[in-house]
């Protein structure tokens, strides 16, 4: 259902942005680059073959914002919450597509979940709007500077990381913002709100700041976040105190550092110039979007709680302990198998990806990486050179948009229910590893 249903949206607003009325200069998109940018959308990536303001107009504009509201939400999701207020029944095959679709522990609670998921994204990017639009509309008039903050709200609390600043400067995201304050805090804010995931919001509403009710999914996921916001930040200021931050104010270096630990997580924004990066900057940026955000939330990547799990997997194989232990917990055998599954699916698509795009064109290798990482984590940072792929390259970082957004939500899921246990079981056999 949710393979197909995304599909099918990225098919109709692909449509949609092939047509005259969705271009500026009132032609036809071609095929290939409407389905990119429908995809990158839908996906909530942010990937572009074309700048989005100069290229679109306010209508092929709001069709991008209503794909990316559907995409990081989730279709089911606002389907859910449109049964709800329309008062129908929702049944247990519903709420098992809800349950799937959100990455929920437990079916129970799944529409009062749904309700709040719902009405807690339109007041965060109500209030990230508000906020955006104080810087925006003294620069660009009341109307153009309210639209700029509500579709930049949007984006970045939906991780998508589409930008109107083409209106300035084609291609230039949010570098003209690389010291506002209010502008990095909000977008930054925006990003790890959604990114730390709806089951999270959901401990959070139910038990406040009573920290050892919450469930060990949401202590992983505020742990790891702190160590990977704040441990990252760090390096990015080591790296490149010399380099991109050399000559900014304190501020702005601090700014600009934590701006490159959040944003790849996965959210696609830069305030500084990427291709400018060291190569130690680079491969922590593709790391940092390998990895993504939270299980559950509008972001993509293998999920924190994917990466943790693998982590303590071999730290307890290295301890010879018994089982994987967290918090006073020993964690399923089975998620630790999902874990494993989910960092070779996406490991692998991303070599084989890079090996054949790197074989059609001669690309830089760390550019061609940045591209495939990005588009698997749906994260959207680039050091420029999607413009300049050929079709088969970029019909391939389409896939990759596609199936990293489904990757946690579905690849994994059907591997932990279509489980076939054989009435005799093959003899073992000892192998050696590593």
């Amino acid at each position: 259902m949710l393979a197909v249903g995304f599909a099918l949206i990225i098919l109709m607003g692909t449509l949609i942005l092939m047509l005259p009325i969705s271009a500026r200069s009132g032609g036809w998109t071609s095929f290939l680059n409407a389905l990119f940018t429908a995809t990158s959308a839908t996906c909530v990536t942010g990937l572009v073959v074309v700048d989005t303001y100069q290229h679109w107009n306010l209508f092929g504009q709001l069709v991008i914002l209503c794909l990316i509201q559907i995409g990081g939400l989730g279709f089911i999701t606002l389907g859910a919450y449109l049964s709800v207020l329309l008062k129908k029944k929702i049944g247990l095959k519903e709420r098992t597509a809800i349950h799937e679709s959100i990455s929920t522990i437990e079916i129970a609670g799944v529409v009062r979940m749904v309700k709040r998921i719902v009405q807690g994204t339109f007041l965060f990017e109500l209030i990230g709007a508000v906020l955006l639009s104080i810087r925006f509309v003294p620069r660009f008039g009341w109307a153009r500077g309210i639209y700029f903050g509500i579709f930049h709200s949007i984006s970045a609390f939906c991780n998508a990381g589409f930008d109107l600043m083409g209106i300035q400067e084609a291609y230039s995201s949010l570098t003209a913002y690389e010291g506002d304050v209010l502008v990095n805090l909000t977008i930054m804010g925006l990003i790890l709100v959604s990114g730390i995931g709806f089951l999270v919001w959901d401990d959070f509403y139910r038990n406040n700041f009573h920290y050892k009710k919450y469930l060990l999914h949401t202590k992983i996921m505020l742990w790891a976040s702190v160590i990977l916001v704040f441990g990252s930040a760090t390096l990015f200021f080591l790296f490149e105190n010399n380099g991109l931050l050399a000559g900014m104010s304190a501020k702005e270096k601090v700014l600009g550092a934590l701006f490159s630990a959040i944003s790849p997580r996965t959210a696609g924004f830069n305030t500084t110039d990427l291709a400018g990066m060291s190569d130690a900057s680079k491969l922590l940026t593709m790391i940092l979007m390998f990895i993504g955000g939270g299980s559950g939330s509008t972001a993509g990547g293998i999920k924190v709680t994917t990466a943790v799990v693998m982590v303590l997997t071999a730290i307890a194989t290295i301890g010879r302990t018994q089982g994987v232990n967290v918090f006073g917990r020993r964690l399923e055998e089975d998620v630790v198998r999902r874990a494993s599954a989910i960092v070779m699916y996406n490991g692998v698509l991303i070599l084989a990806v890079s090996m054949v795009m790197m074989a059609l064109q001669p690309l830089s290798f760390t550019d061609v990486f940045m591209e495939t990482f990005s588009a698997m984590g749906t994260v959207g940072l680039s050091t420029g050179i999607t413009r300049q792929l050929v079709p088969l390259s970029r019909v391939l970082l389409i896939l990759m948009m596609y199936f990293g957004r489904l990757g946690s939500l579905t690849f994994a899921l059907v591997f932990a229910q279509r489980r076939i246990v054989p009435p005799v079981q093959q003899p073992v056999e000892k192998i050696v590893v590593g």
